[in-house]
């Protein structure tokens, strides 16, 4: 059975993670990484030389900042109101723009292309890429790469998985996020025009530690 997603539930889960996020939205320094481990892994190379990005679920916003100081035209997507008004805030007098949106409805209705769009354990990791891939190749010029990170699939555990927030007490906010294996992560973007796919899970610095699934392509 599908997913059933709510979105104004939703929207109350990401404005929390918003105001508890609220001090790296507003003080943090940008830094673009695309692994929960502060210094490991590739960096912005992976994007290749963008004159425009998009970022799809930009929660602190410290990768599209950083994009920003290297002169590239950066755009923010988010579901939360309160983490848009934050980084409105912070970079947008510096020429961000963020907008308040359902990743799927946003690129639907959009008719504006990007050099790359990205998401760093973001929309990606919780829409599904069934829908979400066919909107963002339309999304992308051609050339235009398509680059996300988000934690491995658990072995055995693969589709939407239902996630609440927090503990398992109170109100219920929950969510879906979308796990699959490196090969049927890149066998999705080539089903979707995507070419030079490079899909692979990222060792930890740490033996045993969580790795990362970073995946990548090109669109035709």
């Amino acid at each position: 059975m599908p997913a059933q997603h709510n979105i104004d539930s939703e929207r109350e889960l990401w404005d929390a993670f918003a105001e508890s996020t609220k001090d790296k939205a507003l003080e943090a320094e940008p830094v673009l990484c695309w692994t929960q481990y502060a210094g490991h892994g590739p960096g912005p190379e992976l994007l290749g030389s963008p004159r425009t990005a998009l970022e799809i679920g930009c929660g602190t916003g410290r990768a599209l900042a950083f994009l920003l100081h290297q002169g590239v035209e950066v755009t923010g997507l988010d579901l939360s109101p309160v983490a848009v008004k934050h980084l409105t805030e912070r970079w947008g007098p510096m020429g961000a723009e963020f907008m308040c949106a359902e990743v799927l409805e946003h690129l639907a209705a959009s008719t504006k292309t990007y050099d790359a769009i990205y998401s760093i354990f973001g929309a990606v990791w919780f829409a599904n890429p069934v829908k979400l891939f066919p909107l963002i190749a339309k999304r992308l010029n051609p050339g235009g790469r398509l680059v996300f990170s988000q934690p491995p699939a658990i072995p055995g555990a693969y589709g939407p998985q239902g996630m609440y927030k927090g503990g398992f007490a109170g109100k219920a906010m929950f969510t879906y996020r979308y796990s699959y294996t490196p090969r049927k992560w890149a066998a999705l973007l080539a089903k979707n025009g995507f070419q030079d796919i490079d899909a692979t899970v990222l060792g930890a610095p740490t033996e045993g530690h969580i790795g990362t699934l970073i995946v990548r392509g090109v669109k035709r």
